[in-house]
Parts: C-alpha cells; structure tokens; sequence
C-alpha cells in the first residue's frame, strides 16, 4: 500500500458543453449557443518518474483543461500525450521530475481469489482504499470496447475511480479501474480493471509514436461452441473465420471463409476476442504462424500483419 499510494493521483477536468436555449430566447436572438462548464474528475497512476500518468481515456475525453492533485497536495497541470477509444486507455504528462511511479506486476501471476486493493478519487474522496478479490480474469464479453480483456473484482471502483490503481498485497500495480457495473442492473460488487500487460503496451505505444498502432490480419473471427469431453467438462477448441479481406494478409495466407484457426504461433486458440487481441498487439511487419483446418484437413501457414487500417 505505502509502494502504489504516493503513484495516484486525482484528476480534475473542465470542460465546455453545448446547452439548449429557450426557444422564444432563441427566435428573438436568432441562431446562437450557450454553454456551460462541466466540472468532473477521475484518478490517474503515476507511471514513470519524470511525469507520464495512465488514466482512462473517458477520464480526459473532449475536455479543455486537466488538473492533477498529487499525494503531496501539489495541484499541477498535465497535458494530453495521447489516448486510445478502443482500450479506453490515455496517457498524460506532468512537467515535474522525481515522481514516485507504481511499481508494475505481470498480470499472468493473478489468480482469482487473490486479494487486491483500489485506490482512486472515489467521489472526489482522494486516496480513498477499497479491498476485495481478483474475482475473474479474461473478461472480454462485456462488449463496451472493441478490444477487452477485464480483471474483474468486487473491490469498489466508485464515480471518480476510473483510471485509478488496482494493486496486489505486495503493493503493485496490476490493472486500471475502469468501471462498474450499474445498480441499474442489478450488479452488487462488480467491477473492471484493464490489465496492466495491456495498460503498458498501450502506454509504450502512444509515448513512442502519440498513438496505437495495431497489427492486422484482415479477418474476422467467432468462437466455436464448447463441446461435451469425456470427463464431462466443456471446452472448445479453435475459432471459426468468417469475413476475410481479399487484399488483406489472411487472403494471401491462403486463409478463406469458414477455417478454423487452432493455433496462432505454437499456442492453442479457443477465444476469438483473446486471438484478435493477441494480434492486434503484434507489430506491423511481423509474420505469425497460423494452424489451419480446413473440413477435416490441417495445414500451417504464415501471413505477414499490416498496420490495422482506420475505420471506414
């Protein structure tokens, strides 16, 4: 606890926001806008010791002006280094040296039941703990982000926590609160943090080049589902192509509609979200080696990724 709390911060974010006007107001004044400052607030994890801050890109999305409230109760501003919509993930930047940075762990070392700590900006409550355990791992069928892979814990991850730290009993830092599940639904205890393998890859890319750049093998993918084994378990092996880019690498890999991929670089593939994920955080350039099957027969293949192209 003492290693990670120094690490968060609270961020504070103002920002101008369209607002309706009284349609007599408007006639008499003709076409106008009025706005409003919007005031709200997250947390942010200190990463490095020369200022950058992970934080959740809903935290500083569209906003005009951000403020970060260290542990030492210095109030400074900080500066967009970049986001990413997709991962719900941004980087920011503080002009100040001598930071203390989280220490990060490997997410792979979890196990569910492990005990983790939050830490974040709960209500505007600075530095506020919440204790809980690691309750899953993997989750990736929330369907809120085009790419997921959740630790979900019944830790309290409150309005104002996003972007905060979820640590383990050694006080690392493993994943970036990012939400709850809504009373609204039900949910009691909850809630989702991102990885912190994927929080890094995601930071490492926008401080090298503003951005994430992702690999693409120009296909989509959908599980396979789970067959009945001899034991009695469930469990499913391969994902099933379905669209295929014919100008993309899957195409000139040979790969067509309706294959089933079961191993992308030696290691057995039965999640399609995981496998694109997977992909996603190769490089540019690189060559992956796929294990086909095609109606019965096997083959291997290797397809060259290309830089996953912007949205049409």
């Amino acid at each position: 606890m003492n290693r990670a709390a120094p690490a968060v911060v609270s961020i504070y974010t103002r920002s101008l926001m369209p607002q309706s006007m009284d349609p007599d107001l408007q006639r008499r004044l003709g076409p106008r806008y009025l706005y409003r400052m919007q005031h709200d607030m997250g947390s942010g994890v200190i990463v490095s010791e020369d200022g950058y801050i992970l934080t959740n890109h809903h935290v500083i999305n569209m906003v005009q002006n951000i403020r970060i409230a260290l542990f030492d109760g210095r109030i400074v501003p900080a500066q967009v280094v970049g986001s990413d919509p997709d991962t719900d993930l941004a980087v920011l930047k503080v002009n100040l040296e001598g930071l203390s940075a989280a220490p990060l762990a490997d997410s792979p070392d979890m196990r569910v039941g492990d005990v983790v700590l939050a830490i974040g900006n709960s209500l505007g409550l600075s530095h506020t703990v919440t204790m809980g355990i690691v309750s899953a791992t993997g989750r990736n069928d929330l369907r809120s982000l085009p790419f997921e892979d959740f630790i979900q814990t019944d830790a309290a991850i409150n309005a104002g926590n996003s972007g905060g730290a979820l640590i383990n009993a050694d006080g690392d830092l493993i994943g970036i609160s990012t939400r709850q599940l809504g009373s609204s639904t039900g949910a009691q205890n909850i809630g989702f943090a991102i990885p912190v393998s994927l929080a890094k890859h995601v930071m490492e890319q926008i401080i090298e080049y503003g951005s994430v750049r992702r690999a693409w093998l120009g296909a989509s993918f959908v599980d396979i589902r789970p067959q009945l084994q001899p034991d009695g378990s469930l469990a499913r092996e391969g994902i099933v192509v379905g669209w295929v880019d014919d100008l993309g690498p899957a195409w000139n890999a040979g790969i067509r509609q309706g294959d089933t991929i079961l191993a992308l670089d030696g290691e057995p593939v039965s999640d399609a979200n995981q496998f694109q994920l997977a992909i996603s955080q190769r490089e540019p350039g690189s060559t992956v080696e796929l294990d086909v099957n095609r109606r019965g027969e096997s083959f291997q293949t290797y397809a060259t990724l290309i830089q996953q192209p912007p949205p049409q």
